[in-house]
């Protein structure tokens, strides 16, 4: 296969370069140290100044063991070192121990929590400290590539194995700079006692909801967590709304549509569910959550990381895709994958190990076993049983990877405030959103 190949090469070319770090001084060593270390080795007096002095010299020269690096491997032998949360490290550990048996290259895998990873390697990785290979999030891209920290990468004959969203994902400039391995995102959680039929589109959900609550069903048919941009955001793509504009290169900065017309749609139909009493100011996600499993709301938007407390709680509860309005909603997708680091001693090591020992089928399986969501790897995905999480898949078909630009920093806070000037009736929703859109243009004009 050609990634073996590159693997042998770029194998070949470690090995090499530690034969020469590891090769004969280029001048003889002093004749002295040796009859010094005969002196001390079976001392029969006790030794002088001089003579306590040479042994330590000898011993600080040539130490008994290699010194150990971080993830466990011989410092300055042929390793690559991967960072990568509890979930996933135990499983990249054994697919490392395979790499090691076969090409004699240790991977070294250091656990850190997944949030602290991109902090850490943005302060180890130009200082030559840092890891190979990190796994996280696509929309840390626009931090990272912009400060030149991560090396492009080509899937080569396995870019047909992986979910077109999420290659997307990792696409920063027109270039890839990871390999996915799983996906999220949010979809229309319901109870199925309660909703018999789901409604396809918003204005659905707003006639739902006020047939359950004049029924004295539930106290909300439908729940929202108050300026939440993240969960707002595939109610306004319904209705034709978006954030960033896109082009060939992926999203444009300056093309900010808070301000659109489906956005301005999106943000009425909000202000009309709160007018009417359907949605509530100063609901907080655990509210939401609470209202939902104690039956007092019928429908809300969540996400994979809810399926725990929604087992535990046994309420019934079911998956859908989200409602549209004008169009299909879309929804925010995050994308999890692998990325090399651009100060690696052999990117092109780390990428062929990637490529080879991790975009196997048994690989990503056990990586999906260890954390199970929606795989990117479309051979694990395809075989997902999991009804939640095919739920989740089925919502997340047209979704939209998150803008890993640095602009999207410059969003969240004045979208998520024009949401919440609704919610609390305190600006009408063409004015609060327009103020947002010329916050934001502002704000990324002023970086």
């Amino acid at each position: 296969m050609k990634n073996r190949a590159l693997i042998l090469i770029s194998v070949l070319m470690v090995l090499s370069l530690a034969l020469v770090a590891c090769g004969a001084p280029a001048t003889p060593a002093p004749q002295a140290a040796p009859a010094a270390a005969e002196a001390t080795a079976v001392p029969t007096a006790e030794p002088t100044a001089a003579a306590t002095e040479a042994p330590t010299a000898v011993a600080d020269a040539a130490p008994t063991e290699a010194p150990v690096a971080e993830g466990g491997c011989v410092a300055d032998a042929p390793s690559l070192t991967i960072w990568a949360d509890s979930n996933r490290a135990p499983v990249l550990r054994k697919i490392g121990d395979a790499f090691e048996a076969e090409f004699g290259v240790c991977v070294g895998v250091v656990e850190k929590g997944f949030d602290d990873i991109r902090d850490d390697f943005k302060v180890a990785a130009p200082t030559g400290e840092g890891p190979d290979i990190i796994i996280g999030a696509h929309d840390w891209l626009g931090d990272l590539v912009s400060n030149g920290l991560l090396a492009e990468m080509d899937l080569g004959d396995k870019d047909a194995d992986f979910l077109d969203a999420a290659k997307q994902g990792f696409i920063y400039d027109g270039a890839l700079y990871g390999m996915p391995y799983a996906t999220e995102n949010v979809a229309l959680i319901y109870n199925p006692e309660i909703v018999k039929e789901v409604p396809t589109t918003w204005t659905g959900v707003t006639e739902l909801s006020a047939q359950l609550e004049a029924d004295g069903v539930v106290k909300q048919g439908y729940i929202l967590q108050q300026g939440d941009p993240y969960h707002f955001f595939p109610i306004q793509t319904a209705f034709g709304g978006y954030v960033f504009g896109v082009d060939e290169s992926g999203y444009n900065a300056d093309d900010v549509g808070i301000d659109s017309e489906g956005s301005i749609a999106a943000a009425t139909w909000l202000d009309q569910m709160v007018k009417d009493g359907h949605l509530k100011a100063d609901i907080s996600g655990d509210t939401m959550f609470a209202q939902f499993q104690n039956a007092d709301a019928a429908m809300m938007i969540s996400g994979p990381w809810a399926l725990n407390s929604l087992r535990e709680s046994g309420i019934p509860y079911a998956i859908a895709k989200l409602p549209g309005e004008v169009q299909d909603a879309q929804p925010f997708m995050s994308v999890q994958g692998f990325m090399v680091s651009a100060f690696s001693n052999d990117p092109l090591l780390a990428q062929t190990f990637l490529l080879d020992f991790v975009a196997t089928e048994d690989a990503m399986q056990s990586i999906f076993d260890a954390d199970p969501r929606p795989a990117a790897y479309l051979a694990v995905r395809d075989k997902i049983d999991d009804p939640d999480l095919l739920g989740f898949a089925a919502a997340g078909t047209n979704g939209l990877p998150m803008p890993s630009i640095p602009a999207m920093n410059s969003v969240w806070s004045a979208w998520g405030d024009a949401i919440t000037l609704i919610f609390q009736q305190s600006e009408a929703p063409d004015v609060a959103f327009k103020q947002a859109a010329e916050q934001i243009r502002t704000a990324i004009a002023e970086k």
